[in-house]
């Protein structure tokens, strides 16, 4: 008997490492198409909202989704070594003018704050199929909680940024390295 729920299980356990292997090829083939993978995630927010919107429900599980994607901005917004928490041997964030610059090191890199935040519209998306979890409560109260919050989280971490002198956006900042083309010099030609 216990031979042939191994020898049954053996092809699902199969299927799953090759699912397994194929889902993280592909995953990995995204990786550099960042515009790509950030509209296909703005699909799926697209698609959950109009979800909870027709079934004009499941606006805990929309909350708890909105939690969870604010813990996410924070851990990609913060530094990797928190200067007010840790003391590091390793690369520390400049906290004087006259300090060496160090690249910003994020918590939680890009990839990771997107698959997860894909993962969670989709995880959410699936709960509005299951009537368990939506539970009647006055959703404008959760949606001005939700707004409170957002704003006490981002002044303590604006506060921050501006406390320790880190921009954890590579807009505006110089890039070295990069080549100009033949065709675009800076001399003029009369």
């Amino acid at each position: 008997m216990e031979a042939d729920g191994a020898a049954a299980s053996f092809p699902l356990a199969k299927w799953r490492s090759d699912f397994s292997r194929a889902f993280q090829y592909y995953l990995d083939k995204s990786t550099p198409h960042t515009i790509g993978r950030w509209i296909g995630t703005v699909g799926v927010a697209a698609i959950y909202s109009l979800r909870v919107y027709f079934v004009q429900g499941f606006y805990i599980v929309t909350y708890g989704l909105g939690i969870y994607l604010l813990n996410l901005l924070i851990g990609f917004l913060s530094p990797l070594v928190d200067p007010e928490i840790e003391v590091s041997d390793g690369p520390a964030l400049p906290t004087r003018g006259s300090d060496e610059f160090r690249p910003f090191v994020r918590r939680l890199p890009e990839f990771k704050f997107w698959y997860s935040i894909t993962k969670a519209f989709c995880v959410a998306f699936v709960m509005t199929f299951f009537s368990v979890f939506d539970v009647p409560v006055f959703w404008p109260i959760l949606l001005c909680y939700w707004v409170v919050l957002f704003f006490l989280t981002m002044k303590r971490q604006i506060v921050h940024m501006i406390k320790y002198k880190y921009v954890p956006f590579n807009i505006g900042k110089q890039k070295y390295g990069v080549k100009k083309g033949p065709g675009s010099s800076n001399l003029s030609k009369d």
